[in-house]
């Protein structure tokens, strides 16, 4: 049989698989089944550790059995919950059934009835979902962030003393430095960065609609808000939000995926400084033997690492606009829009690190071609004009704008020599003009 990724609806699971699979341990159908059972064991040994009346006699020694059901999550624990889901058709319930046959297992069930006890679906939904992000973020997405800035941090130093001729507008503008030009890519990810693993992982534990209400009713003598806040944030490690509906309100995962969408904004800033870079010559690529650039052209070796990214980078931020703008808003206590659009975090997800990945890639190409740089630098002498009329101003030289101006946007060429023969009928001093002539626009390029 052919392989089925082949026949895969999306390329995430299909020409991409081997670059994303990664992804699947989290977000997933299997992962979000794993994660809910996760949440439903802790929750129960929490109970008991309360303890409840009723629980005041379990054995606090079963408690590593009972996680080693999540932690030992099979595929056939997956197809069981599925099964059941057949006749419940409702998944968390299908979760719930499952966890009982486990404790029916090992000869637990007098307590089985405080599996899920007081809880609404989405307390395990949304415990589970902002712990899965978590932890594909911090062990997916976020050391992939992480690569791409020290490679660029590399590159910086790497070519801090190259000079390059700038482009503002498109035009030859004054001179920068190439090393200084990464910087601040480096700079901007960076910043950005913290912001993204600044924000909270919120999650609403409260019961139907967040007041505790079956909880309370049945033990009143429990202040369950301090037990949903130790549980939620000191034992899975997120943050309860205290007053919700029967849902998370979601404004700390759509800021999350507003600041995951500025990075890839950035980076496909990047990937399109680095594809004309590479059009003016300044860079050539690595060739790998046996790769084809063109299917006509056989000189052609194209940025397609770049170009990919770019692509990947705009299907991931319509994705993530969408999460952030939907997820916050649901009709008075609760509609069930949030439920399917939560199954698709891991797709822009998926999208950014096939982004992440081909920009790295396409980094490790480059190879600098000095030679056209400096060409293209003394075919552009008309950008120290600036430095000239600058000094000249200092110097209280009269109208030096308009001198430079008049000399460079002629329709000869300026280069070295004119600027020279310019700079001779200045009328200033021998060391003014002295001062001007070691001006060059390899040497024009600021503090950096």
């Amino acid at each position: 049989m052919i392989s089925s990724s082949l026949y895969a609806v999306s390329p995430i699971d299909g020409r991409y698989y081997n670059t994303t699979k990664q992804l699947g341990e989290f977000f997933s159908e299997a992962a979000l089944i794993k994660y809910r059972v996760f949440v439903e064991i802790e929750y129960f040994i929490a109970l008991c550790q309360i303890p409840l009346p009723q629980l005041s006699d379990f054995d606090h020694s079963k408690f590593e059995a009972l996680r080693n059901i999540y932690r030992d999550f099979k595929e056939e624990y997956v197809l069981e919950v599925k099964e059941i889901e057949k006749t419940t058709n409702h998944d968390v319930k299908a979760v719930e059934y499952f966890i009982k046959n486990r404790f029916d297992e090992l000869g637990l069930a007098a307590h089985k009835e405080f599996i899920h006890f007081g809880l609404t679906s989405q307390d395990v939904n949304n415990t589970s979902i902002p712990y899965l992000l978590k932890e594909g973020l911090e062990k997916v997405i976020n050391p992939e962030i992480s690569s791409l800035i020290s490679l660029l941090k590399n590159l910086a130093n790497e070519w801090t003393n190259i000079p390059l001729l700038a482009h503002t507008h498109g035009q030859p503008a004054s001179p920068t430095k190439l090393g200084k030009e990464i910087l601040v890519f480096v700079e901007r990810l960076e910043k950005q960065f913290e912001q993204l693993k600044a924000v909270p992982f919120s999650a609403k534990f409260g019961g139907a609609t967040g007041n505790f209400n079956a909880h309370f009713v049945a033990y009143g003598n429990i202040n369950w808000q301090d037990f949903g806040n130790n549980f939620v944030d000191n034992q899975l490690g997120l943050s309860r939000s205290q007053y919700t509906t029967q849902i998370e309100h979601y404004d700390n995962l759509a800021a999350l995926f507003d600041a995951l969408k500025r990075i890839n904004t950035i980076i496909l800033d990047l990937d399109r400084d680095m594809w004309t870079y590479i059009s003016m010559n300044y860079f050539k690529q690595k060739i790998k033997a046996g790769e084809v650039g063109s299917s006509a052209m056989p000189h052609k070796v194209n940025p397609i690492d770049f170009e990919n990214s770019e692509g990947n980078i705009g299907l991931a931020n319509a994705l993530l606009e969408h999460l952030s703008a939907k997820l916050p808003v649901s009709r008075l206590q609760r509609d069930l829009t949030d439920s399917t659009v939560l199954r698709n975090i891991g797709v822009p997800l998926a999208h950014t690190l096939i982004a992440l990945k081909s920009t790295t890639r396409g980094l490790n190409k480059l190879l600098l071609n000095e030679t056209e740089i400096y060409k293209d630098l003394e075919n552009n002498w008309a950008v120290v004009a600036e430095a000239i009329q600058t000094i000249l101003r200092r110097e209280n030289y009269p109208n030096p704008y308009e001198a430079l101006k008049a000399l460079t946007r002629t329709n000869e060429g300026i280069n070295a020599k004119t600027i020279g023969e310019f700079i001779n009928t200045l009328e200033v001093s021998e060391d003014v003009k002295a001062e001007l002539r070691v001006i060059t626009p390899s040497n024009y390029t600021g503090i950096f």
